[in-house]
């Protein structure tokens, strides 16, 4: 293969062409760096735009402005429910936006690698098979089915420019013309697919655009070659970076550079710059990383060059119509950071160099401030673009992020103009028609994100290929395909069990065709769903049961609640024609066999949840996984009143976490630490030793445990269990001392036990020559019936919905129906590097 590069001496040569027109731009920012600090944003902005005419940009006359007709002339009809997220956008010689909305970055492990083969075939166990993660088919798939969504304009997950800037060992670049070409299949999947432009009457469309995100990972990076600013080691990565030298800086313009033309080569519309988020850039911008005595350290007009020096470099060496995207930290959230005055010069330089559009990036990696877990409101950050819009200081699209996850959330973002464009990106995990849904009127039926994390973020953490805890099929759509079938492979299905399992299964098998009827004990569908809804922080548990309410009447599937099904009723129902039968009962929790425990004082956390017993001010929770981190938060913080996301407070949010949204200080903290009004004394125990809630999610875990520290909860761990005397109070040993604590109630949340009477039953039967031996040929057990844990609901919708894409085929039997996707040779590397850290 052909592993040339493209010629440094002609990146070099444009660089020099360009340096040739900074001389006015580093005279104009240093004198930046030595005036009077402003005093407002609006000062700033009157400084600005008086001695705009200081700066020559080739791109200044090429501004973006609203469009209300489409690229025919025509003028449009405004959307009825989204007028202003369906109304398109100019982006001059970059042709017309379809809508107002960006699909963000993602590292989603669709992107390929660059371990080499034979590392890939000796080292890690591969075989002519894993030449899948060598081509970009399945990346091309995933942003294909986000463009027929109705997605626009759409950013691919991190690109490394070097082998520096790698997120993990031999993770994706772009460097060679090779790896140029492998993109190429992604490009023109996407620009096959036309965009409607909403209200033309002649039904106009664009095509689909998408632009390369180059990622340079600094100090972040999960490998021995990592660099930065200054040598500093971060929290989140095991590896100590070495400081960039003067010239490696050079050089690292010039790299992304190159892969910004390679990306154009490749057929991308643009690329998006990382600047924020802490890494690379953002370690160059702030104080906090950067010590350097050099060029680029020291001022702010130091610190900055680096990533403008990027920006026009690349922009000199594409074509005009080469959207440039940078993402720009409004907001660092880690001490010493940058200042919002800071923020508001660099926003006004990055178009003054040739940026297309500024999208937004809220807080480090590092920072202790959540920023898109479903505990943060919808919309709390979008005060960060609105402060910039209000400022004055660009006139470049401007692009709000961060939990925004619903149409209505999206078209009050832009209609009180905090920005020019919204960003979403795990929404599209959950749901890749998103926009076309909210297009036609549908936004009932959006599979919306609840932001749990569990199947993307915490993929991407470990090497693994991400997906959507709520849709399983997102970045896996050349495996999990759902195909109506021919007539003569439709099934009769029973479900038993309308929790998430049931009704995942019930929706996929019924979308393939299959007459499916869906039973439950209770009155409603949804299972456990209903009490993880009533944990403050976890409101968007509402809409997924929503989605499945939706879904199950659009598919026809016949609901029956209130039904007990025993596995005599199975029988019978056998000479009905059922040809096939879904066990989906969920748990039960799990008996500790503590002496005592049928004093009254004792709970179940279903009896807390579901039932709404009281509970005392004294609170000793058994069990610290996250059935008891989520008891935990109830007790502390219910207030009585069940909430969904518009009751969430987002200055309440603010105040908790310490952000101040006025940014007087560095980084945009207030300064003081996270407070919370605790409502109970809660004890929190667990048998094991070591930290409590160690099994929580990768990314999520922290923010669980610092609102449990909020509400001043006494962690307890490494504890065996003796009794529950008369008065209800726990005795236990620990360290070998026996103690006791006084509460009003002991709640358990000890883990589950699998709900598995009528899998049991069929077992049974299977053997007994007596009885029916048909019915038990045909009986799945799914779920928490099939595999009792946490409430692991990304587990059992991940079986539901492979089981009922397979379910036809004739090799599918009970005992050999749990499929899962083969490891990446990512998620190999990743475990065999753990091994030696």
């Amino acid at each position: 293969m052909n592993r040339q590069s493209i010629p440094r001496a002609i990146l070099r040569h444009g660089r020099m062409a360009a340096n040739s027109r900074m001389t006015s731009y580093n005279s104009r920012l240093s004198s930046l760096a030595t005036a009077t600090p402003f005093s407002s944003p609006s000062s700033f902005c009157r400084k600005q735009m008086s001695s705009a005419s200081v700066l020559e940009d080739d791109y200044n006359d090429n501004h973006t402005t609203d469009h209300h007709f489409d690229t025919k002339g025509n003028q449009l009809d405004p959307h009825p429910l989204y007028p202003r997220l369906f109304s398109p956008l100019d982006l001059g010689p970059s042709g017309v936006l379809p809508n107002r909305a960006l699909m963000g970055s993602m590292h989603t492990g669709l992107e390929g690698h660059s371990i080499p083969k034979w590392i890939e075939r000796f080292a890690l166990g591969g075989d002519a098979s894993s030449q899948h993660d060598h081509n970009l088919e399945r990346m091309a798939a995933y942003f294909e089915a986000r463009a027929k969504g109705g997605m626009g304009i759409m950013v691919t997950g991190g690109i490394a420019p070097n082998r520096a800037g790698w997120v993990g060992a031999f993770a994706a670049k772009l460097t060679t013309t090779d790896e140029q070409n492998m993109h190429r299949v992604v490009t023109d999947a996407v620009h096959q697919v036309q965009v409607p432009i909403f209200g033309s009457p002649v039904n106009d469309s664009v095509a689909s655009k998408i632009c390369l995100q180059i990622l340079h990972t600094g100090r972040y990076a999960y490998h021995p070659f990592a660099v930065s600013a200054s040598a500093t080691k971060s929290p989140i990565s095991p590896f100590r970076a070495r400081e960039l030298s003067t010239s490696g800086v050079q050089t690292t313009v010039d790299d992304f550079t190159r892969t910004a033309v390679l990306a154009q080569n490749a057929g991308y519309d643009g690329v998006e710059v990382m600047g924020s988020e802490g890494y690379l850039l953002s370690q160059f911008l702030s104080p906090r990383t950067n010590m350097r005595k050099d060029m680029y350290g020291g001022s702010f007009a130091n610190r900055a060059r680096f990533p403008l020096d990027i920006v026009r470099s690349i922009r000199k060496a594409t074509s005009q119509d080469f959207i440039v995207i940078f993402r720009i930290s409004l907001l660092d959230l880690v001490d010493n950071g940058m200042s919002w005055e800071e923020s508001l010069e660099l926003a006004s330089l990055l178009e003054q160099a040739g940026v297309t559009i500024l999208n937004t990036g809220i807080g480090w990696h590092e920072s202790r401030v959540p920023t898109i877990a479903t505990s943060v409101p919808r919309g709390a950050f979008t005060f960060c673009t609105k402060t910039l819009r209000d400022a004055g200081v660009v006139s470049i699209p401007l692009i709000s992020t961060n939990r925004i996850n619903a149409p209505d959330t999206a078209e009050s973002i832009l209609q009180n103009e905090d920005s020019d464009m919204i960003s979403m990106a795990r929404p599209l995990l959950a749901d890749p028609n998103f926009m076309r849904k909210s297009m036609d009127q549908r936004s009932d039926h959006i599979n919306t994100c609840i932001g749990c994390n569990q199947a993307c973020l915490d993929h991407a953490f470990v090497g693994k290929t991400a997906s959507c805890l709520v849709n399983p099929e997102a970045c896996h759509e050349t495996e999990l395909k759902t195909t109506l079938l021919p007539e003569e492979q439709r099934l009769k299905l029973n479900v038993v069990g309308a929790g998430p399992a049931g009704c995942a299964f019930a929706i996929a098998a019924s979308k393939m065709g299959h007459q499916v009827t869906l039973y439950d004990k209770d009155a409603r569908i949804g299972g456990q769903f209903h009490m993880a809804k009533r944990i403050p922080g976890k409101e968007e548990f509402h809409e997924t049961l929503r989605y499945f309410e939706k879904e199950l009447e659009a598919n026809n599937v016949d609901v029956r609640l209130n039904t007990v099904i025993s596995y005599d009723d199975m029988s019978h129902a056998n000479s009905d024609g059922v040809d096939k039968w879904i066990v989906a009962t969920g748990v039960n929790p799990r008996d500790p066999k503590i002496p005592g425990m049928d004093h009254p004082n004792v709970l179940t956390y279903i009896d807390v949840l579901k039932h709404k017993k009281p509970v005392g001010e004294r609170v000793a929770i058994i069990g610290a996984g996250g059935i008891g981190f989520d008891v935990a938060e109830f007790l502390l913080y219910h207030d009585g009143q069940d909430r969904t996301h518009s009751d969430v407070s987002v200055s309440h949010f603010w105040e908790e976490w310490g952000i101040d949204p006025t940014q007087k200080q560095r980084g945009g903290l207030t300064g003081s630490p996270p407070t919370a009004q605790a409502k109970r004394q809660v004890h929190l125990m667990q048998r094991k030793k070591g930290k409590l809630g160690a099994g929580l999610g990768r990314t999520t875990g922290w923010i669980h445990r610092a609102t449990l520290k909020m509400g001043n909860v006494n962690m307890i761990n490494g504890v065996s269990y003796d009794s529950i005397d008369e008065n209800g109070h726990l005795h236990f040993t620990r360290n070998g001392k026996q103690e006791v604590l006084e509460v009003d109630n002991i709640i358990m949340c000890a883990g589950q036990t699998p709900q598995r009477e009528l899998h049991d039953k069929a077992v049974e039967a299977a053997g007994d020559d007596a009885a029916d031996g048909l019915l038990p040929a045909k009986v799945y057990t799914i779920g928490g019936a099939f595999e009792a844990g946490e409430l692991d609901a990304k587990r059992a919708i991940d079986m539901g919905t492979r089981l009922a894409l397979r379910i036809h085929e004739a090799d599918v039997v009970p005992g050999k129906h749990k499929f899962q996707s083969p490891k990446s040779s990512e998620e190999k590397l990743f475990e065999a590097m753990r091994k030696f850290m």
